[in-house]
């Protein structure tokens, strides 16, 4: 039988294996003969793994499978077993030559696989070698995972739970007078009574909570994202940072300490992880409410319960409890009894704090509706803070802390030793000042005398150290500082920083005239205020409604005249002269201090401190330093770093000095007589808020700046109210009690030192003729004009709260400080016979005048009114 294939295009070595034809016909190969298709799978077979046994690039590539398939072909082909023919047949020499081939191509194709694993990559260039590969940010992130965990693992078991710290047992702080030996008051043992959390009122809890951690009960002891950011501020001086859990706030209070270090927040962070794991939640929030400070030196909550509301923890409402949770943020500052002026800021976060229970479920709609706010009981301090020990105590507090010396927590912890710049000397006498002065005037059988408060504050011109302070009748008895509030009108006191922004700015009258002390305006009762571009519709009222026409800027110091002032403040520019009022002293955040001509006036409700910091500047010839009441205070043998205090120019040495000239005419003859019983050169002016509300003097000799200031406040609401009749006059006014206050206390302050004369560099200025006013350049001058459209009408003496009234345009001042008849009983005056008034002997004039006492509708009528437009609360 015959086993030669088909024939493909009559050439029997062009077929393929098994018969199979390649699909190029012109790329067959012959067969190869049985001999040499069986060397060439021996050849295979003896070197499998040969370098280029795969073949080459250029050829076909043989494998076991070919070597099988050609010894097949050479079995069947012609000539195969001893077939005719079989050696020299067609294809094997070229089968035979295939064969013999195969292993040197896979050595070519192994070589070439070689080389291709071999090939380096291109190297990085230009920003692509600054851009970490995923192999160097993979092994970066690795790295850092494992030093995190790595640090955990040992800072957990090398930092333990301590002992509780100092805080536990606070002691005293000790405030001591200049000299650094005699003591002004200690502030008392630490007050403090924890209690179980079962008395403590669900309510209450869940005010803390609303207020500090809401999600304390379901969170971790440790809010990381918050705790990174306070340690990060921490390291780049940012300041402090809240965003503490409750745990870690417990874990500051009790094991550790206030101080804003990194240490101390690595500490608290373990600690806290450990507490949280040892105690029950319930148990970490026992010990955080009775550890938290809540001001009033009250420390856990049942003390403030005590020290706000005057009862137990377990009989707080959701109103009360709210209240105290906010006071967690700002235990000193959110006291509205002690800062009336901070209540908008404490109703915000009384109403956070209950928007928050409500949220949670914690406080129903309807119940938080009926809530009102409630006001805290006045302070119940022990007697250690009697008389004025407590006054100093707070004011320096509010010194220490408003300059972040220390806050307040840390403050209340003890054990500070804080050397004043009081000097015992001069603060007793102007304790004594005032006692002799004004409190021995009252009477329990006259109510108005119930209303009757005092402040005062001495400051050293030449390094701003305030030498005495009087804040009231007894701290214990009346809580608010009257030193240091800023809540009633300065008056007429306010009108020398206006002389001083014209003196020091070179300013103009509305006609063009150099503002000298001798350069005459308008004094007019009434007279509209003129801008450039026409009225304002401002007509202040002169006191007791008295024409003067033409007169000296001098002569209306002394007479405090109003319509004079307003003038000028306008020809100033209202800017300038607030702006010069800060440069003085005088803070920019006090409040109704507005650009507008009423500033002249004094609606501003600066403090008495403010002042006599002011006050101090003009008495150094125009350098201003920042007023200062603690020289050291120490901890432990260490002292902390006090601010420095720099001195720079307030205004020239010439503006300053020229104020203080017109200033000394008013106590030889103006309205400040009753201050020449200091028996020293003085200078000073007097002030009288709205409605006789208050009574100011403020004045200075060449080494000590003083101001007084006779309140009137009602004991038992806190609503200002007008002293019409305290201390047995008729109207109470700057030039009576508070000059006589400060004459005493001058006269005692310096008795044995050398009487110093004013060394003064001013300049009056060139005398102007008599008539030559306003008048000139068409003001409306010529009679009192009408009252203008926003002006409101006079009405009886406010008894609101006064921290809440819309800032009133306060009146001038009566001459010589005396009480005459009520502003009704007078005709209008002309100057002469103003000036025949003021020349009566200073005794008539403080003497009761029976009969001549006008109905309090009709003493009203003589004060000024103000445009509210112009007098507008900011």
């Amino acid at each position: 039988m015959s086993h030669e294939p088909p024939q493909h295009s009559g050439d029997p070595g062009r077929q393929g294996p098994e018969g199979r034809s390649p699909r190029d016909p012109s790329t067959a190969k012959p067969a190869p003969d049985a001999e040499d298709a069986q060397q060439a799978q021996h050849a295979q077979n003896a070197a499998p793994d040969t370098p280029g046994a795969s073949g080459t690039p250029d050829g076909p590539q043989n494998t076991p499978a070919d070597a099988d398939s050609a010894s097949a072909d050479a079995e069947g082909a012609p000539g195969a077993e001893g077939a005719p023919g079989a050696e020299g047949a067609p294809g094997a020499e070229g089968a035979s030559a295939d064969a013999d081939s195969a292993p040197g191509d896979a050595d070519s194709a192994s070589e070439d696989k070689g080389r291709a694993k071999r090939r380096k990559r291109p190297k990085r260039t230009g920003w692509r070698r600054a851009v970490p590969t995923w192999r160097m940010t993979l092994g970066g992130v690795l790295l850092l995972a494992v030093l995190l965990v790595g640090g955990f693992l040992v800072g957990y078991q090398l930092v333990d739970i301590p002992a509780a710290n100092a805080a536990a047992t606070a002691q005293s702080n000790v405030y001591l007078y200049a000299d650094g030996k005699n003591v002004v008051a200690r502030d008392g043992e630490t007050n403090r009574e924890n209690v179980r959390l079962s008395r403590v009122p669900q309510t209450i809890r869940h005010a803390v909570l609303a207020a500090e951690d809401r999600d304390f009960y379901s969170e971790n002891a440790i809010d990381v994202s918050a705790t990174l950011r306070a340690g990060w501020n921490t390291v780049t001086g940012k300041g402090r940072q809240g965003g503490s859990t409750i745990t870690q706030q417990y874990v500051k209070n009790y094991y550790l300490g206030q101080e804003q270090t990194v240490v101390r927040k690595a500490k608290e962070f373990f600690i806290s992880i450990k507490l949280d794991r040892e105690q029950s939640k319930d148990e970490i929030l026992e010990g955080y409410l009775n550890t938290s400070y809540f001001g009033r030196n009250a420390y856990g909550i049942q003390a403030a319960s005590h020290a706000y509301y005057g009862k137990d923890v377990e009989d707080l409402d959701a109103g009360e409890g709210a209240y105290l949770a906010s006071l967690l943020n700002a235990p000193s500052d959110y006291d509205v009894v002690a800062h009336p002026e901070n209540k908008d800021a404490v109703l915000a976060r009384w109403n956070y704090v209950l928007a928050g229970m409500v949220k949670e479920g914690w406080l129903s709609r309807s119940d938080r509706e009926s809530l009102d706010f409630p006001v805290p009981v006045k302070a119940q301090p022990g007697t250690a803070l009697s008389g004025q020990r407590g006054y100093v105590v707070q004011a320096v507090e509010d010194y220490l802390t408003s300059n972040k010396i220390i806050d307040a927590d840390t403050l209340a912890t003890g054990g500070y030793r804080i050397v004043t710049t009081l000097q015992k000397k001069k603060q007793d006498a102007l304790v004594q000042a005032v006692e002799d002065n004004v409190l021995s005037k009252t009477s329990d059988e006259r109510d108005a005398d119930r209303n009757v408060r005092a402040g005062g504050a001495s400051v050293d011109p030449s390094t701003g150290h305030v030498v005495a302070l009087y804040g009231g009748i007894d701290y214990t008895r009346q809580f608010v500082n009257n030193a240091t509030r800023r809540d009633f009108q300065v008056g007429s006191t306010f009108k020398p920083f206006v002389l001083a922004a014209a003196l020091a700015n070179g300013s103009k009258t509305h006609g063009g005239r150099a503002i000298t002390p001798n350069t005459r305006y308008d004094g007019t009762n009434k007279r509209t205020v003129q801008a450039a571009t026409g009225s304002t519709g401002y007509s202040p009222a002169n006191e007791d409604d008295v024409d003067y026409g033409s007169i000296t800027v001098r002569e209306a110091t002394d007479k405090s005249v109003n319509a004079v002032y307003a003038q000028m403040a306008q020809d100033v520019g209202p800017q300038q002269v607030k702006d010069t009022a800060v440069a003085l002293g005088i803070p920019e955040s006090t409040p109704d201090l507005t650009a507008t001509p009423s500033i002249a006036l004094g609606p501003a409700t600066a403090s008495v401190l403010d002042m006599a910091s002011a006050y101090a500047t003009l008495a150094d010839h125009g350098r201003q330093r920042a007023h200062t009441l603690v020289v050291k205070i120490s901890k432990n043998g260490t002292d902390l770093p006090l601010p420095t205090r720099n001195t720079r120019r307030a205004i020239s040495r010439e503006a300053a000095d020229t104020t203080t000239s017109v200033l000394l005419s008013v106590v030889k003859g103006g309205t400040a007589t009753a201050a020449q019983s200091a028996g020293r050169p003085a200078a000073g002016k007097t002030g009288t808020a709205e409605d006789d509300r208050a009574a100011w003097f403020a004045g200075y000799t060449p080494d000590l700046a003083t101001v007084v200031a006779v309140m009137g406040q009602d004991p038992e609401t806190g609503i200002q109210k007008p002293l019409y009749g305290a201390l047995g006059l008729a109207r109470m006014n700057g030039g009576g009690a508070p000059a006589e206050t400060w004459g005493a206390y001058t006269r005692a302050a310096l008795k044995g030192s050398a009487v110093q004369d004013f060394d003064l560099e001013a300049d009056d200025g060139p005398e102007e003729p008599e008539g030559d006013t306003e008048e000139a350049v068409g003001g409306d001058s010529a009679s009192p004009s009408p009252r203008a459209p926003g002006d409101r009408p006079r009405t009886k003496p406010s008894t609101a709260p006064a921290p809440t009234d819309e800032p009133r345009t306060p009146r001038g001042e009566t001459p010589a400080g005396g009480t005459t008849a009520s502003p009704a009983s007078h005709t209008p005056r002309q100057e002469d016979q103003h000036r025949a008034f003021l020349e009566q002997p200073r005794e008539h004039a403080f003497r009761e005048q029976p009969g001549e006492e006008a109905p309090e509708e009709q003493r009203d009528e003589g004060l000024p009114k103000a445009a509210p437009v112009l007098n507008s609360r900011p």
